[in-house]
Order: C-alpha cells, then sequence, then structure tokens
C-alpha cells in the first residue's frame, strides 16, 4: 500500500488526521505488519498502541495497553510542578501509567527524586522502562499500592514535597460511550465511580498525610470537575486554584494546607 491509498483508507474510515496517521505507520512499519495496522486503525484501534511509542512533553515513552496514552493536556501538570517543586524535592506520583508524569518531572529537574505507585505490576514495569529509556531509572522507585486505600508499609512512613496525580476521574457510566479508541485504553485508568470523584477523595482522606507541613498537591481534573474539587479541598482544610489548558478547560488544580 502506498501511503496515499493508507490516508484514503483511513480519511474513509473518519480517521481526522489522516495524513499524519499514515506517514507515522509508514514511518514505523512495511508490508503485511502495515496492512493490519492501518485495518486495526480503521476499526479504532489507537495509533500510539500500533506504534508502540508516544511523545508526550519532551520525551518518548513506551506506551501499550497497560497503560493511559499520554495526552498533551497533561503536560500542563507537569510544567507546574516542574515550576513549583522546591530544590531536591521528593515527589509522589499516583496512578503513574506510562509514568510520563514522574519521568518527564525528572527529566526536567535533576535535582529531585519520585516514588511512582500503581496498581498492576505490568503497569509499574512498563514505566520503570521508560524511566530506563529517559534516564532517571535511578531517582525513580516504583511502588505497587491500590489509591483507593490507605499507604501501607514503608510507603507508608515516608514524607514528599508533592503529590502529583492524573488519577482515574471519568464517571462510570459516561466510560462505555466514550470515542471507540478510548475503549482500547485500560478501564481501571479512566473509571473514578459513580461521580467521577472516587480517587480524589482518597488522595485527600489518605494520601495527603504523606505530605510534609509545606507540601502540596497537583491533581489533573476533568473539564467540568473545578467546583466539586473545590468543595473537597476545602473540607480537607485545603486551598484550591485551577489552572486552564490551552483548549480553555480547567485543568490542574493546586492544593495546599
Amino acid at each position: 500500500m502506498t501511503r496515499a491509498q493508507i490516508q484514503e483508507k483511513l480519511r474513509a474510515a473518519g480517521i481526522e488526521n489522516a495524513l499524519f496517521e499514515a506517514m507515522q505507520l509508514c514511518a514505523s512499519m512495511s508490508g503485511e505488519a502495515l496492512e493490519n495496522a492501518v485495518e486495526r486503525r480503521c476499526n479504532g484501534y489507537p495509533l500510539q498502541y500500533l506504534l508502540g511509542e508516544w511523545d508526550f512533553y519532551r520525551q518518548r515513552y513506551e506506551v501499550s495497553e497497560d497503560c493511559l496514552i499520554p495526552r498533551a493536556d497533561t503536560e500542563l501538570l507537569v510544567e507546574k510542578a516542574i515550576g513549583m517543586l522546591p530544590e531536591g524535592a521528593q515527589f509522589l506520583d499516583l496512578c503513574t501509567g506510562s509514568g510520563c508524569i514522574a519521568i518527564s518531572t525528572l527529566c526536567e529537574r535533576p535535582d529531585t527524586r519520585c516514588t511512582a505507585v500503581d496498581l498492576f505490576e505490568r503497569t509499574l514495569a512498563l514505566a520503570a522502562r521508560n524511566a530506563d529509556r529517559n534516564g532517571v531509572a535511578a531517582r525513580m522507585t516504583c511502588r505497587i499500592a491500590d489509591v483507593l486505600r490507605l499507604p501501607e508499609g514503608e510507603l507508608a512512613m515516608q514524607k514528599f514535597d508533592a503529590i502529583l496525580s492524573n488519577p482515574p476521574y471519568i464517571r462510570d457510566d459516561v466510560v462505555p460511550v466514550l470515542q471507540r479508541e478510548v475503549q482500547h485504553e485500560p478501564a481501571a485508568a479512566l473509571r473514578g465511580g459513580a461521580d467521577g470523584l472516587d480517587f480524589y477523595r482518597s488522595i485527600l482522606e489518605r494520601w495527603s498525610m504523606l505530605l510534609k507541613p509545606d507540601g502540596f498537591l497537583l491533581l489533573e481534573i476533568g473539564y467540568d470537575q473545578a467546583d466539586d474539587l473545590r468543595a473537597l479541598s476545602e473540607k480537607h482544610g485545603f486551598s484550591h486554584t485551577v489552572y486552564r489548558d490551552l483548549g480553555g478547560n480547567d485543568r490542574v488544580v493546586y492544593l495546599k494546607k
């Protein structure tokens, strides 16, 4: 198949950026593998998983169905973390997934160290590989833990300058009607409970105790969740500042005692 043929096939399947995707696929594979990838893409399988890697911030990440696909909107959280973390900071990244938040922050702030937490062993292994490929493995510790439960063991004894997280925050009833590409991403990285707030509640109720006295939280939120996070933060004694992404949507909330 030629690039032009692939572009047309993708366009006919409703792929919005058909030229870009055709170029990406042609640059990454050929022959039967390319034909199979085009067919899968036309049926809604994400381009990022087909390529097996994706750029985020200034780094490149291995991606698979074991992690949420890194998105440009999340770069705002990284930008804020880079600017706000104190010198020599130790920070915690909850629901790390591909590790993109932790790793991009570590890359831009070589004075910092991170503990990255996820519930799934395969996902943490992926994050560890990404830390290695981006040269920050020595400064990132991976820990298996359920963010919906109290921190346990050695992790519960630590104190951090900041907690960063892009937790699952989509309402459970909305997940089944998301676009077809998103249906291939891990449901556990999307479902935030009946009202989308389960992980925020747990982070504030259970994990914020790991903050140092002058520590802070930076959390990604859904475009319509700022008021809910304001109420939750006030309930737990945190001040509340919301930052908007390039699309003008509420995207990151900064919380501090």
